[in-house]
C-alpha cells in the first residue's frame, strides 16, 4: 500500500503547480511557547477529509532543502519518516495537525502540510515562531547610597533566557526613566546562549540623585511578546548630601512658665545627619556629642532670651530662636478674712506683675461682677466672698478675701397690716445689722415668720389680736447697740365698726349719684315754669308805667341767670 501511494504521488507531481503557488503565497504564522507542545494546523478545512488520499508533513531545512517528518493515509496510523531531532517530537492529530513537543528556538522555520487528493496536490506552508518570557527580573550590583549631584551606578537589571531579547525599562516611583546624558545614564547589553539560542539582557542605570529622591523606589520592568508585564522588586537607596539648612526647635509646655523644663533641638537636613552640635546659652556654649538636644531645667523669667545652635564641624552653619518664659504675679490687699464697721471705707489694691497684657475678672459669692468693687462707705450688703482672677493668655492667677461688715442694728421699717382672714393683725419689723440682731416685741404675739439673715438684713413678723387701742414697739439689738421703734395698733373690733360706717358699697354710691342728678333736673324745670308764668303776666300788664317795665326787665334778667346756673349744675 505504501508503494502504491508513492507511485500515485509521483504521478500527481506532474500536475500543474498553479494551485500550489497560490497556497504558498498565503503563508501563515503560528506562535508557540518555548518548551511547550505546539500544534501546527494543516489545511484548516480547505480540503474535505474524505477527499484526502495522503497527508504528509515536511519542514524547511534551509537552502531549498526540505526534510520529511511523517505521512498518513486514511484509516491508517501516521508513519514517522524523520530520522533527525524531530524523530521523537512529532505526531499528527485526527484533523491532520502536526504536534511538535518541547518547542525550541531552532523550530522557528517553515513547516508544510502536503495534501494529495485524486485530482490535485495542495501544500499549506506554516511559519513557526517560538517565544520565551524572561525567567524573571532582578536588580543586582546595587549601590549602598546615592550622593546628590553625583552620577552613581544604582544597579543592573537582568532579564535571563528570553526570546526575543527583553526590552528593559527603568522606573522611579512607577514612572519611566529616560537617559538624558546628564543625571540619567542607561547602558544595555544582550548575551545570546549558543546552545539554547535564548538571550539574556542586562541594563545598568547610573543616576544622579536629588534631595527629594529620599525614600524613592526604583524598579525595572519588561513587556514580553507573549504574557504579562514583569516587574522587579523595588529598591530603596540612601540619599547622602551635606547639610544645607539647620533649624533650632523649642520643645516645651504651652505656655512656658517659670519652673518648667525646656528642650532645645537642633535639626539639620544633611544625610547622614550630623551627630554633634554646639548650643549657645546666653553667652555660654555647650558642646553635645551623639545627640541633637539639650534640656534647660527649672526655667525662670531671667531665662528669656535668644538661643542658638551650630554644627561642630562648621560653626558658621547656625540657627537661633527666642525663648520667652511667661510669668504672672498678683498681690491683692486686703486678703483673708476681713471684718469692718458699717459706713467705713475699705481701700482695695490689686498689683499685677506680668510678662504680657493681662485681664481681670471679679466675682462676689461666685457671681460675676461687671467692674472692680469699690468700698467708700461700707454697707451690710457689701458682705460676702470676693475673688479676682487675672489671666494672661493661658496663664491664670486668683486671689480672694471674705468681707464681713458689722455694726449696730437699725430698724429700717415698722409696719402693720390686716391678715387675709381679718382675724388678727400682722406686725412687720425690718432691720439691718451685723452680727445678726435679736428681735423682741413689747407685747406677746405669735411668731409668723422670720426671714433668713442675708447681707445684714432680717425681717420679723408676728400676729396679734388687739382688744383695745395700744402702742407696740419693736426692739433689735446685738453686741454693737440697740434700736427701738413704736407703732399704734387699734382695736380689731373698733376698726371693724368704723369700716362698716365709713364704707359704702357700689350700689349705694350709684343710687346717691342718680338721686342728685334727678333733683337738679326737677329744680331746673320748676324755675323754668315759673319764669314762663311770670313772662306771660308781664305781657298782660304792659300798660303800666315805664318805670315798672324797667324794674321787670331787671328781675327777668336775674331770673334768666338763675335758670342758666341751675342748667349748668344739672349738666354736671
Amino acid at each position: 500500500m505504501h508503494l502504491l501511494s508513492a507511485s500515485c504521488v509521483c504521478a500527481l507531481l506532474t500536475i500543474t503547480t498553479t494551485a500550489l503557488l497560490r497556497q504558498v503565497a498565503g503563508l501563515e504564522t503560528v506562535s508557540g511557547l518555548y518548551g511547550e507542545t505546539l500544534e501546527i494546523p494543516c489545511h484548516n478545512g480547505a480540503t474535505k477529509e474524505e477527499d484526502i488520499v495522503i497527508t504528509k508533513w515536511k519542514y524547511d531545512k534551509g537552502e531549498g532543502i526540505s526534510g520529511d517528518l511523517l505521512v498518513k493515509q486514511p484509516s491508517k496510523n501516521a508513519v514517522i519518516m524523520a530520522t533527525d531531532e524531530y524523530k521523537d517530537r512529532v505526531s499528527m492529530t485526527a484533523n491532520s495537525s502536526l504536534l511538535l513537543s518541547a518547542a525550541k528556538l531552532t523550530d522557528q522555520r517553515t513547516f508544510t502540510c502536503m495534501v494529495v487528493a485524486p485530482e490535485n496536490i495542495m501544500e499549506y506552508p506554516i511559519n513557526v515562531m517560538i517565544y520565551k518570557s524572561p525567567e524573571g527580573l532582578e536588580i543586582s550590583d546595587q549601590a549602598e547610597a546615592l550622593e546628590i549631584g553625583k552620577l552613581t551606578k544604582l544597579g543592573t537589571c537582568v532579564a535571563k533566557d528570553a526570546s526575543p531579547a527583553a526590552n528593559i525599562t527603568w522606573l522611579k516611583n512607577n514612572k519611566p526613566l529616560m537617559a538624558d546624558g546628564e543625571g540619567i545614564s542607561i547602558q544595555t547589553s544582550v548575551l545570546l546562549d549558543p546552545v539554547t539560542g535564548l538571550s539574556t539582557t542586562a541594563s545598568t542605570l547610573e543616576y544622579s540623585a536629588k534631595k527629594e529622591d529620599t525614600d524613592a523606589q526604583f524598579t525595572c520592568s519588561t513587556q514580553p511578546t507573549v504574557g504579562s508585564e514583569l516587574v522587579s522588586s523595588p529598591v530603596t537607596l540612601t540619599i547622602t548630601y551635606s547639610t544645607e539648612n539647620i533649624v533650632l526647635q523649642v520643645i516645651a509646655q504651652d505656655p512656658l512658665e517659670e519652673g518648667d523644663n525646656v528642650t532645645l533641638k537642633c535639626v539639620a537636613d544633611g544625610n547622614p545627619a550630623p551627630t554633634s552640635f554646639n548650643f549657645h546659652l546666653q553667652g555660654e556654649m555647650v558642646k553635645v556629642e551623639d545627640s541633637n538636644t539639650y534640656t534647660i531645667r527649672n526655667v525662670s523669667r531671667e531665662t528669656s532670651g535668644e538661643y542658638k545652635c551650630s554644627l561642630t564641624d562648621d560653626p558658621s552653619m547656625e540657627a537661633s530662636k527666642d525663648i520667652t518664659v511667661n510669668y504672672l504675679d498678683i498681690n491683692l490687699s486686703p486678703s483673708g478674712n476681713i471684718v469692718e464697721r458699717v459706713g467705713e471705707a475699705l481701700p482695695l489694691t490689686l498689683k499685677i506683675d506680668s510678662s504680657g497684657e493681662s485681664k481681670v475678672f471679679w466675682t462676689k459669692d461666685n457671681i460675676m461682677l461687671d467692674k472692680e468693687p469699690k468700698f467708700t462707705a461700707l454697707t451690710y450688703s457689701d458682705s460676702g466672698s470676693y475673688e479676682c482672677e487675672v489671666t494672661m493668655g493661658l496663664l491664670s492667677r486668683k486671689a480672694s478675701f471674705d468681707l464681713n461688715v458689722e455694726g449696730a442694728p437699725v430698724i429700717k421699717q415698722l409696719s402693720k397690716q390686716r391678715s387675709e382672714d381679718a382675724q388678727h393683725k400682722v406686725l412687720i419689723c425690718e432691720a439691718e445689722g451685723s452680727p445678726k440682731p435679736a428681735v423682741s416685741w413689747s407685747i406677746n404675739g405669735t411668731l409668723l415668720d422670720e426671714s433668713p439673715f442675708i447681707n445684714g438684713k432680717i425681717t420679723h413678723k408676728i400676729k396679734v389680736v388687739p382688744s383695745a387701742n395700744l402702742t407696740v414697739s419693736c426692739t433689735v439689738s446685738n453686741e454693737f447697740g440697740i434700736d427701738t421703734r413704736a407703732i399704734n395698733v387699734s382695736s380689731l373690733n373698733g376698726e371693724v365698726r368704723m369700716d362698716k360706717q365709713d364704707q359704702l358699697d357700689d350700689s349705694d354710691q350709684t343710687k346717691l349719684v342718680v338721686g342728685v342728678v334727678v333733683g337738679l333736673l326737677i329744680a331746673t324745670l320748676v324755675i323754668g315754669l315759673g319764669y314762663w308764668v311770670y313772662t306771660k303776666k308781664s305781657k298782660q300788664g304792659s300798660w303800666k308805667t315805664g318805670e315798672k317795665e324797667n324794674g321787670s326787665s331787671e328781675e327777668e334778667k336775674k331770673l334768666e341767670e338763675k335758670v342758666e346756673e341751675n342748667s349748668q349744675k344739672a349738666e354736671v
